[in-house]
């Protein structure tokens, strides 16, 4: 059984442990001297790439051909990126695990998913021609300096690259960032150094900081940016306040020669290395030094440093205060005791019991910093032991809440799968609480590890469909069989699995040129919206169509539609459009508004000659100059002109009567001097009447060959109008009315003028004699009225006659009824 203790070194007040994670790293054969070696955030993977100012041993063609390798911890390679775009000026990581590529011209190439897929843009601001120096990179984006000391910031998220403040040209000795969550400004500030002094350039300004003891060899910003360090020409280390107001402490290193890299282990300490010396320092100017048989490569994270050579791959961190509490030799504390407990419990010792009552008080706190404990360690043994114990003192307490023993188990079986040297991820457990279990889970799918991803998501309760659909896109991209038994492998596999979506897949295979592949894939696709966008790029406009008209979405097929008639011909369009009425009744919908000239063309197509002469005669109606208007007109009637169908004929003679009116009314209006032009033919009628040109009215009525009962209605209307009353009463000698005599009696009646309507009652003879008598009264006779009730001997009607009667009308009424009644 190892001592957990034995990797521990005391430093100052505190101690640190380096833990060894993997042995043989690297061949033995690699010059990690000759390399650039960055390592992604999170115990992420590792990228190696060789340094273009360094000699080389040669070993033949293949080794000689650059390109960046991208490493799992444990040495396993994961992808090589052939490279030939040029110098590399900057290499690093973003907190996803995008590998950043800045080359000398100012090319930035983002690899995405550690497979060699990439975006690319340019950083400008002259960087093509001042060319790049050098990069600083953090979680969220990346510095380059350029050869005339301007500054180029990027955040990822923004995407779009920054000038800062520009400082003076002199040489710079060093420089750092401070990430835009540290600072007040919340944008990135770049500490340089300059001459004797440091600089703090931000978006705005650049500051003097005013510093003595410059040039400053190295600079290096702690973790949550509270902290710099500057290591000085004559090896002296400070740790000063990143506001440079106060310094914490300072160290002679006594070295020669300045080390090649200065960097953060943590928030508490500062490890500087050369070829194969690290020192790490403490508060207060304590140290410790740490010797390796070959090339140290220092890889910072956010609770430690990696350690990588040839050889080993090691994490050097503080030792946590927890596990400080349970191992540090000497302690008492209640989890310390609690452990023993456990201990002596496995040996069958009554000192188990002794210990418990010990710590009886403190015992759910016990409990809770062996829980945490074994998430800080490393060595499985121990996980174990801590987790007994924890699970020992637990079951003793009578009243305990298990949530945080059962998460931190299932959290301490993720961090040992992953850490396993064939995916070589070794994560610790602040690392995995800052990454979260879902971009953990898309880091393993990035390298391909698709079985312990969706064990994972099991085992988390998380959706595995993201797994199932890279897995399945890799497999279109590279596999070697047949598309049909790849089509039948995918379906088979992922058919019926919820949340998958077939069109990334699809996508996938169309962009390695499978396209059949992916109209097969895509028929398997729920969604008509992710369907058809890919249908139209990849040329299918029928199948897009169809699948759209399908999916009864009329937004997704005016979608289609619009698509289709900007990058085809009409004539084309038109076609899709044949034995799709759906399809057609939307493009004539929304042609009505926005295009008639596609209507036109629409209906000609279709040779729906009256939908096209009515969509002429609609534009004719919107034009002001009658000769306009004429024209359209006869492009409608000349449309319909060779067509045999009656409704056709219709049409064409009604444009063609819409004419001769258009003409009459222009005729009209300048004879007249009055505003004739769109007017209905009823209307014109009406006004002639109305403004006394009724012999004008009556030509007009016999060169359109108006009905007979139309006309009348309008000479009637325009004569009561114009208050025409001679005419009228001319009017009342005809013996023949086509509209019937009660019209005029309505018509003049409702004019006001009850002499003139009484002249209309007897000829209404189609009338009963009460109606007739009821219209006499509406005319102000009521002794007409009694005369046309006594005719057809009334009697009771004249008695209601009667309670109509004023008072001077009552006595004649009497006289009726009395006379009718001596008759009898």
């Amino acid at each position: 059984m190892s001592n957990p203790t034995a990797n521990w070194e005391k430093v100052g007040d505190r101690f640190y442990r380096k833990v060894k994670l993997y042995d043989a790293v690297f061949d033995q054969d690699l010059e990690l001297e000759n390399y650039l070696l960055t390592g992604a955030p999170y115990s992420g993977a590792l990228a190696l790439y060789r340094d273009a100012g360094k000699l080389h041993n040669y070993r033949g063609t293949q080794s000689a051909r650059s390109g960046i390798d991208i490493y799992s911890c444990s040495g396993n390679l994961i992808r090589r990126i052939n490279w030939d775009k040029g110098s590399i000026c900057g290499l690093g990581w973003s907190q996803d695990e995008n590998l950043l590529v800045v080359t000398e011209d100012g090319t930035v190439r983002s690899y995405y998913d550690l497979q060699g897929d990439f975006t690319q843009f340019s950083l400008g601001f002259g960087a093509e021609e001042h060319k790049v120096k050098a990069c600083r990179f953090w979680p969220s984006g990346f510095v380059a300096i350029l050869s005339n000391n301007h500054l180029v910031a990027v955040t990822y998220h923004v995407g779009r690259p920054k000038l800062l403040a520009i400082p003076p040209e002199d040489e710079v000795h060093s420089w750092a960032v401070i990430p835009p969550a540290y600072t007040l400004s919340r944008s990135v500030e770049v500490l340089v150094a300059i001459g004797q002094t440091i600089y703090v350039v931000d978006s705005s300004d650049a500051e003097d900081r005013v510093l003595p003891n410059g040039p400053f060899k190295h600079i290096s910003v702690s973790p949550n940016g509270l902290y710099v360090t500057l290591y000085t020409q004559d090896g002296m280390v400070w740790v000063i306040t990143s506001d440079f107001q106060n310094k914490i402490g300072e160290y002679d290193s006594k070295a020669k020669t300045p080390p090649k890299d200065v960097q953060w282990c943590g928030n508490d300490a500062v490890m500087l290395a050369w070829e194969d010396e690290v020192h790490l320092i403490g508060p207060n100017g304590a140290s410790l030094r740490y010797y390796f048989d070959g090339w140290v490569h220092l890889l910072p994270d956010i609770d430690g440093v990696r350690l990588i050579t040839n050889d080993v791959c090691e994490f050097l961190q503080k030792v946590p205060d927890c596990t400080e509490d349970v191992f540090k030799l000497g302690s008492t504390s209640p989890a310390s005791v609690l452990l023993d407990a456990m201990d002596q419990l496995e040996k069958k010792s009554p000192k188990a019991d002794e210990n418990i009552r010990l710590i009886r008080s403190n015992l759910p706190d016990a409990v809770g910093v062996c829980v945490q404990a074994a998430g800080h360690e490393f060595d499985v043994h121990w996980q174990k032991q801590l987790l007994k114990a924890a699970s020992f003192g637990k079951s003793i307490l009578d009243l305990y809440s298990s949530d945080d023993f059962v998460d931190m188990c299932e959290m301490i079986r993720i961090l040992n799968a992953v850490r396993d040297y064939k995916i070589g991820m070794p994560i610790s457990y602040d690392q995995y609480r800052r990454l979260t279990s879902e971009k953990l889970i898309q880091r393993l799918i990035n390298r391909h590890q698709y079985l312990l991803a969706v064990r994972l998501s099991d085992y988390l309760r998380l959706p595995a469909n993201q797994i199932y659909v890279h897995w399945a896109s890799e497999k279109v991209r590279n596999s070697t069989e047949d598309e049909d038994t790849i089509c039948s492998a995918v379906v088979g596999k992922l058919n019926g699995r919820p949340g998958i979506s077939f069109e990334v897949i699809a996508r996938a295979a169309y962009d390695e040129g499978r396209s059949h592949l992916a109209t097969q894939l895509l028929n398997h696709e729920t969604r008509a919206g992710k369907q058809v966008p890919l249908l139209l790029s990849m040329e299918e406009d029928e199948i897009a169509l169809d699948k759209a008209l399908e999916s009864g979405d009329t937004d997704l097929v005016f979608f289609v539609l619009l698509q289709l008639k900007k990058k085809l011909p009409l004539a084309s369009f038109f076609r899709l459009l044949t034995n799709r009425p759906v399809a057609t009744a939307i493009v004539e919908s929304s042609a009505k508004d926005q295009d008639q000239e596609l209507l036109k063309d629409l209906y000609y197509q279709d040779d729906r000659r009256v939908d096209g002469a009515n969509l002429l005669f609609s534009e004719a109606l919107h034009q002001t100059a009658p000769q306009t208007k004429v024209d359209k007109l006869k492009l409608a009637v000349k449309l319909l002109g060779d067509s045999k169908d009656p409704t056709s004929t219709l049409y064409s003679r009604s444009y063609t009567e819409a004419q001769m009116l258009i003409r009459v009314q222009a005729s009209l209006d300048q004879d007249l001097d009055a505003h004739y032009s769109g007017l209905s033919l009823n209307e014109t009628l009406l006004r002639l009447i109305r403004t006394g040109y009724g012999k004008r009215a009556g030509k007009l009525q016999s060169d359109f060959k108006v009905p007979e009962k139309t006309w009348w209605w309008l000479r009637l209307r325009g004569l009561v109008a114009k208050r025409d009353w001679g005419e009228i009463e001319e009017v009342s000698k005809q013996r023949r009315c086509p509209i019937g005599w009660e019209a005029f009696f309505n018509e003049v009646l409702g004019a006001g003028n009850q002499k003139l309507a009484a002249l209309f009652v007897p000829k209404c003879t189609g009338l009963t004699a009460q109606e007739r008598s009821e219209m006499f009264v509406k005319s102000g006779m009521v002794g007409k009225a009694g005369e046309e009730l006594v005719r057809v001997k009334d009697v009771n009607g004249l008695k209601e006659l009667r309670g109509k009667a004023r008072a001077g009308e009552e006595m004649e009424i009497d006289r009726m009824i009395a006379q009718f009644r001596s008759r009898r």
